[in-house]
């Protein structure tokens, strides 16, 4: 039998955003090319559940509070499912920012990818190409988060 959807979000949540042990950071890259700039903060999430797709998958939409060199709000509708072998998870988000990143005005969507393969996470978290608004049109970058450190984040990033 299956997890409860609550219970096997959280859990899913903690295993993805959680750093590997002994696994050096990536170097972030978007469409080729090094980021240039950093951003590091913390944020805030709502998370509540939306329904079900098929059996197991849980929807759920979400509110973010960004802190530090990001300030702002997203929102955001994340798609998860936890297998019945422990460790093996999976979700996919779409999530839309809109504030300021180190005084600059606008917005992007962030797109992520994540799974754990019987307790290894990876995590992927990338700007959609050309969906930078106001000050932030042209926006590249990549984020990573670590849950362990109060939902912290570090958003590498460039500005064509």
């Amino acid at each position: 039998m299956m997890p409860p959807i609550r219970s096997a979000i959280a859990a899913i949540l903690a295993l993805l955003l959680a750093p590997a042990a002994g696994a050096a950071p990536p170097t972030p890259t978007q469409i080729g090319r090094p980021m240039t700039q950093k951003a590091v903060g913390h944020f805030d999430i709502d998370l509540k559940p939306d329904g079900t797709l098929g059996d197991g998958i849980g929807k759920y939409a979400f509110t973010k509070q960004f802190h530090g060199d990001l300030d702002g709000a997203s929102v955001g509708e994340m798609l998860g499912y936890r297998t019945q072998v422990a460790g093996s998870a999976g979700y996919v988000v779409l999530e839309q920012f809109t504030g300021t990143l180190k005084g600059k005005s606008g917005g992007f969507v962030l797109q992520h990818f994540g799974l754990m393969d019987r307790g290894t996470p990876t995590q992927t978290i990338k700007v959609v190409p050309d969906s930078g608004t106001g000050e932030l049109t042209g926006i590249v970058g990549e984020m990573t988060i670590d849950a362990a450190a109060g939902h912290g984040y570090v958003f590498s990033y460039d500005l064509k």
